[in-house]
C-alpha cells in the first residue's frame, strides 16, 4: 500500500531547491497539472526540469517558469511559450534541446539501468558537438548519456492503492518512462480503486516504480483551440 496523500503540497515535498525533475505530459496532455501548481506555490527554485517541453505561458510548467523556478529545461519542443523564447534569448535560461525520440530513449535508459547508448540521430548536426561518436556497419551514431530525475511527476488515470498506474489513450505519452527514471516518483490521479480491481493486463506503470499518490481534479485546458469559422 503506498502512501496517499491529502495535500498537493505535502505531496511535493521531496522536490527541494536545486532538484533534478522529470515531468510527463505532451503540451498539456497528460501533465500532472494540480502537482505543478504545487510547486508554484513553494517556490521552490533552481529547478533542472526534464521534460517534452515547457508547457504554456499561463499553464503547466510554463507557470514555473513565469515564476523563475527552471535553472535549466531539458526537452525536445519550445514552439508554445512565448516566455520561454524570452528567457532563452535573454540568456535567463539553460536549455538543452533534444532530438524527441533521442529525449524518450534517454529517459527509458535512465529507467532500465543503461548510462548511455548510440544513436544516429543528431549525427552531422549542433547537437552533436562535443559528443563522441563511433561508426558501426559503416554508419556513425552518437553517444548519448541516460536520464534520471531526484523526482518524477505523471499523472494517471486510474491508480490503485498499490500503486499501479493506467494512463489515458494518448495522455500516456513519455510517463511511463518517467516514471521509472525517477529516484521518487509521486502520481496524482484521477480514480483511486482497490487493489485488485485494476486489469493487470491494462498497467502501463507497475507499483514498484511509484513512491506515493494524490487524488486530483483535472481542468484539461485546451492547448490550442481551432474551430470553424
Amino acid at each position: 500500500m503506498k502512501p496517499v496523500h491529502t495535500s498537493f503540497i505535502e505531496a511535493v515535498k521531496p522536490v527541494k531547491d536545486g532538484s533534478t525533475i522529470m515531468v510527463g505530459g505532451f503540451g498539456l496532455c497528460g501533465i500532472p497539472e494540480n502537482l505543478i501548481l504545487a510547486l508554484v506555490e513553494t517556490g521552490v527554485k533552481d529547478l533542472t526540469v526534464i521534460s517534452n517541453n515547457c508547457g504554456v505561458d499561463e499553464w503547466g510548467l510554463g507557470l514555473l517558469l513565469k515564476n523563475k523556478q527552471i535553472k535549466k529545461m531539458i526537452g525536445s519542443y519550445v514552439g508554445e511559450n512565448k516566455e520561454f523564447e524570452r528567457q532563452v534569448l535573454s540568456g535567463e535560461i539553460d536549455v538543452e534541446l533534444l532530438p524527441q525520440g533521442t529525449l524518450a530513449e534517454k529517459i527509458r535508459a535512465g529507467g532500465a539501468g543503461i548510462p548511455a547508448f548510440y544513436t544516429p540521430a543528431g549525427v552531422g548536426t549542433p547537437i552533436a558537438m562535443g559528443k563522441e561518436t563511433r561508426t558501426f556497419d559503416g554508419k556513425e551514431y552518437l553517444l548519448e548519456e541516460a536520464l534520471v530525475a531526484d523526482v518524477s511527476l505523471v499523472r494517471a488515470w486510474k491508480a490503485d492503492y498499490m500503486g499501479n498506474l493506467i494512463y489515458n489513450k494518448t495522455a500516456r505519452n513519455f510517463s511511463p518512462m518517467i516514471a521509472a527514471a525517477g529516484k521518487v516518483t509521486i502520481a496524482e490521479v484521477e480514480e483511486l480503486h482497490e487493489t485488485g480491481k485494476l486489469n493487470p493486463n491494462m498497467i502501463h506503470t507497475p507499483s514498484v516504480y511509484v513512491q506515493s499518490l494524490i487524488v486530483g481534479e483535472q481542468q484539461k485546458r485546451i492547448e490550442r483551440l481551432t474551430v470553424q469559422k
